[in-house]
């Protein structure tokens, strides 16, 4: 990583503070201890910040008059951080249900890497997940900790219609479809959890830096959940993690 960011204007409303590119925990660790302390350092001008894997974006609501000198406000503000101590992170427990009804790739995946359907979801459900980002579609979460024998090519060929809760593997990432859409990951079972509601605040309770471990459940327990969030009543099931 590079030992100072290169922050530059983007556009007439933003500053981009861009690290060299990787994909850790540990620097986005840094990114996010940085991103909060920019809000409230920022909180007057109203900005939005957004990370990536490796960068953040301050948007500005109007266009910013003097960027120049704006850019070295945020450059003082960046060297003034202290993004080196420890977080506190939630530790999401995330129902999956990995049974033919759902689980439209497993077969392919088991066929594919020779490997049973059993050792693919116990694998897939091992690893403690970090969210890196929300994006592509709202409250889709990307997630980083997929072992490496799960890693497999999204389709050629894209569904024109993925299931709301599917449960999918793309590359060498894992997610969740928040809502029904097309998507061109391997299905492999579908989790009843709801990840984004328009109308709560915040409308997706899990955020960047969070944590999240996938356990499996069967179809009666799928539907006792599903009836849980349709009632109103359901909570997530987390934990402190402190990284």
């Amino acid at each position: 990583m590079r030992h100072f960011p290169e922050i530059k204007p983007l556009g007439e409303r933003g500053i981009l503070i861009d690290f060299q590119p990787e994909i850790s925990e540990q620097l986005l660790e840094k990114l996010l201890r940085l991103k909060i302390f920019l809000q409230k350092e920022l909180l007057e001008e109203k900005v939005e910040v957004i990370n990536t894997f490796s960068s953040l974006l301050i948007n500005y609501p109007l266009a910013i008059e003097g960027v120049y000198n704006e850019v070295l406000k945020v450059k003082t503000l960046v060297e003034k951080a202290n993004i080196h101590n420890k977080t506190e992170q939630q530790i999401f427990q995330i129902p999956v249900c990995y049974e033919e009804a759902f689980a439209l790739d497993l077969e392919l995946i088991s066929q594919q890497k020779k490997i049973s359907k059993e050792e693919i979801i116990r694998l897939h459900s091992a690893p403690i997940y970090t969210v890196y980002f929300i994006g592509f579609l709202p409250g889709f979460l990307y997630l980083g900790g997929l072992d490496k024998k799960l890693q497999f090519p999204r389709k050629e060929q894209p569904r024109m219609r993925v299931e709301k809760g599917a449960v999918g593997i793309g590359e060498n990432q894992t997610g969740i479809y928040p809502k029904t859409s097309p998507g061109g990951w391997q299905i492999i079972g579908n989790s009843p959890v709801p990840l984004f509601d328009k109308n709560k605040i915040p409308p997706c309770e899990i955020s960047p830096g969070d944590k999240l471990k996938f356990y499996a459940i069967d179809l009666e327990e799928h539907e006792r959940i599903q009836k849980e969030v349709d009632d109103g009543i359901f909570k997530f099931k987390n934990e402190l993690y402190v990284g």
